[in-house]
């Protein structure tokens, strides 16, 4: 019995300090699956957690309290065959603020192309520098989405070689035979999320994202107005991205994240400042403006 439970505590030391970099939370949804096999579902559920929180993604060391935060809803919505499925899968993170209990949302991505074969008793593992199977790689592709957003927000372009990393497995996908990773499909897959951003033309929004959190929300506590200031310095920064490609996916995708968040930060601002950053933010982010007229309510 002694033994046994040492043998098991080592186990699961192992498997905490092989994942080090995320906190993440995984919950798959099979409810609108009729007949489906719960026990399978759970396994499902069980062996993405491992993958994501068992997987050693960088070569940095994390302690417990700097790991990211964040989390992966697969819902399943059609069996299309006897173990292949669709659905959708959502993806959200968020990183914590200096001198500060708020945690700031980085990441907020549905992805409507969903579609993979999965079997109960294979493992998922990842491997680098190859397709490892639909589930497996978009699960892959977003972990180091997440953690390039994470460390472009507290260094200037920080988070480069995950995001290159994410750009491999792309061009690994381009064989599969599902939708999601090629440019002709659609302007708003994981393709264009990461040709867009590596893109020259989009540096500005990389150097938003720094300046938005960095100089901005982690001020705050000692400076509400200087770091409201380099705020609205960063959203404008966002204007010549909207001019030479008005309504981006990444766009998009930064503002799923960040729409509320700018809404309550600017309720509290002076009337000027209302009017001056609604107006820009209706003109670059059109899909939230009825959120950005409340900015002016906001009293």
């Amino acid at each position: 019995m002694k033994m046994s439970f040492i043998g098991l505590f080592l186990i699961l030391m192992t498997f905490l300090l092989q994942g080090q970099e995320l906190n993440c939370v995984v919950n798959v949804n099979a409810r609108q699956l009729e007949g489906s096999e719960r026990t399978m579902f759970e396994n499902m559920q069980r062996a993405i957690f491992q993958l994501v929180n068992g997987t050693k993604w960088t070569k940095d060391e994390f302690k417990v309290e700097e790991r990211i935060d964040c989390s992966i809803l697969i819902n399943l919505e059609e069996r299309i065959g006897s173990n292949e499925y669709r659905g959708n899968i959502q993806i959200q993170a968020s990183r914590p603020v200096y001198n500060s209990s708020y945690k700031s949302p980085i990441v907020n991505i549905r992805d409507e192309d969903f579609k993979f074969v999965y079997d109960q008793f294979s493992p998922l593992q990842y491997t680098e520098g190859q397709y490892s199977g639909e589930l497996t790689t978009i699960i892959a592709f977003y972990i180091y989405m997440i953690i390039g957003y994470d460390y472009d927000s507290f260094a200037l372009e920080g988070g480069t070689p995950y995001f290159q990393q994410a750009q491999r497995i792309v061009a690994n996908a381009q064989s599969s035979p599902y939708e999601g990773w090629q440019a002709f499909q659609s302007h708003s897959n994981r393709y264009w999320l990461i040709e867009n951003l590596m893109s020259a033309r989009f540096k500005p929004m990389r150097q938003m994202f720094y300046t938005y959190h960095r100089q901005g929300f982690d001020i705050m506590a000692q400076d509400v107005s200087r770091a409201r200031d380099n705020i609205t310095r960063s959203l404008k920064a966002l204007r010549p991205i909207h001019s030479v490609a008005p309504s981006s996916y990444n766009m998009q995708v930064l503002f799923n994240a960040k729409a509320q968040e700018v809404v309550e930060l600017y309720s509290k601002a002076s009337e000027q400042e209302k009017t001056e950053i609604s107006e820009l933010l209706i003109t670059i982010d059109p899909g939230n403006a009825n959120d950005y007229e409340e900015i002016r309510k906001s009293k």
